[in-house]
């Protein structure tokens, strides 16, 4: 799947700018899809050109002018036929985990301290994650919101954001854990089994 899929379901939140979309994927978006903010501008300008996305420009008083992005009508149809298409298995592709199978011919203590990083990553996206969630909620509790809301789709992307940053956390802590282990017991081998 390209960015181009992750961007038309963006807009779908409604008009945006490119300032605007940059933070809606920061906030919702990139639980499942990351993208900078200049390559959210470059697929802007080519979603435009094929006609997927109207611009119009806005004038301001006291800052640059900016462009205000929507999807098309034939924008919302590409979309519609996208959600229809089998999705593609995915493969985890994660540099960590790299550096982890390399772990015993590599640095123990800074594969150690990457999974230290990772879990403390995991905790601050899951926070951010609750306020999204108290956000999407509004007044609503989540069963209601389920039945009622308006748009349910951003809601479950962000059930699986969360599940994939407490599975880090769990990951995180039990690699930890195994590590701790094994270096007991070669700190117990050294010193003549006494610890």
């Amino acid at each position: 799947m390209s960015l181009k899929y992750a961007v038309l379901a963006a807009l779908l939140e409604g008009e945006a700018s490119g300032y605007d979309l940059a933070k809606i994927f920061d906030v919702s978006v990139s639980n499942f899809w990351a993208a900078t903010p200049q390559q959210l501008y470059r697929e802007l300008e080519r979603l435009t050109d094929d006609g997927l996305v109207q611009a119009r420009l806005v004038a301001q008083e006291r800052r640059p002018n900016k462009r205000m992005f929507t999807l098309s009508p034939t924008g919302r149809q590409d979309l519609a036929e996208f959600t229809a298409r089998q999705p593609k298995p995915t493969a985890a592709r994660d540099e960590l985990m790299v550096k982890v199978q390399a772990l015993d011919a590599g640095d123990p203590t800074a594969v150690r301290a990457h999974i230290e990083e990772r879990i403390q990553w995991a905790h601050g996206k899951l926070a951010r994650y609750e306020r999204v969630r108290a956000h999407l909620l509004g007044d609503l509790d989540e069963d209601t919101f389920l039945r009622e809301g308006e748009r349910v789709g951003p809601y479950l992307t962000l059930l699986r954001g969360i599940s994939f940053e407490e599975e880090n956390l769990r990951w995180g802590e039990r690699a930890l854990r195994i590590l701790d282990g094994r270096t007991a017991t070669t700190d117990r081998e050294r010193h003549g089994g006494t610890a």
